[in-house]
């Protein structure tokens, strides 16, 4: 199933697949995954522990090749360059400890050497989007697993990027912070308008975030099916508990093999 999306694909992935080679042998880690992903879409990308979720936000990275099908990221009106206009955001936060939260959201932008007073400016405003404007001079060990992971936030958005990739980054944190995460990440992502793919193995989180959510198989990673999420704006937890919620949830235990 295709997204209903007429904007045109900012992303387009067709008959996407990876090999890795270990001791002779070949492995299939990702195999015929299509998809496409407008400008400014949060899209969720679910599927069970090991099926190549991580591995294909790692070719979008270009960290890792792919061994066969198209990936296509941008446009002719927005050229793409993968070390400038991608932000990472981690299961764990992987904050600088020695550093202060200020310091390690400007990180990237020192790394691409973009002008210091300037990006330092933008960290304060993101900490301010991000609700950390008082623990710009924190230390990461004195801020929660959510503090630190809504500093992970501020610093992958300090470039600019035009795509942000998140791999599981609520995974590590306790049911009650993680709901309140949910929330956190669907205002910044309004307030930013920026791309997102959002890898989980949480199906209601999936449906909860995306505007449009992807459905892996277990490894080899394939696409089972992909589709529109057609809730009412803006999302509050309550709509967890409505009929159509849960005709999402259950469509994807079903394509998972889980009811």
């Amino acid at each position: 199933m295709t997204a209903a999306s007429t904007r045109p694909a900012f992303m387009h992935l067709e008959g996407v697949r990876k090999v890795y080679k270990f001791g002779g042998k070949e492995f299939l880690a990702v195999s015929d995954v299509t998809l496409d992903i407008a400008e400014g879409e949060l899209v969720s990308i679910v599927g069970p522990s090991g099926c190549g979720k991580s591995t294909l936000l790692k070719i979008l990275a270009g960290l890792h090749g792919h061994d066969g099908g198209t990936v296509e990221i941008g446009n002719a009106q927005s050229p793409f360059t993968p070390g400038r206009d991608i932000g990472m955001v981690f299961q764990q936060a992987l904050l600088l400890k020695w550093r202060t939260i200020l310091d390690n959201v400007m990180l990237p932008a020192e790394i691409l050497g973009l002008p210091r007073a300037a990006s330092r400016e933008r960290a304060r405003d993101l900490l301010d989007m991000v609700g950390l404007e008082k623990f710009a001079d924190a230390y990461p060990q004195q801020l929660s697993g959510g503090m630190q992971q809504r500093a992970a936030i501020a610093r992958s958005l300090v470039h600019d990027p035009k795509l942000i990739l998140m791999d599981e980054p609520f995974g590590a944190l306790d049911a009650l912070t993680r709901e309140r995460m949910n929330l956190e990440l669907m205002r910044i992502w309004k307030q930013s308008g920026k791309t997102i793919l959002f890898v989980t193995h949480g199906i209601q989180e999936a449906v909860f975030l995306g505007s449009q959510v992807a459905v892996l198989t277990a490894g080899p990673a394939r696409m089972a099916a992909h589709f529109d999420i057609d809730l009412p704006e803006p999302r509050t937890l309550a709509i967890k508990t409505s009929e159509k919620f849960g005709d999402y949830t259950r469509k994807i235990y079903a394509l998972l093999g889980m009811e």
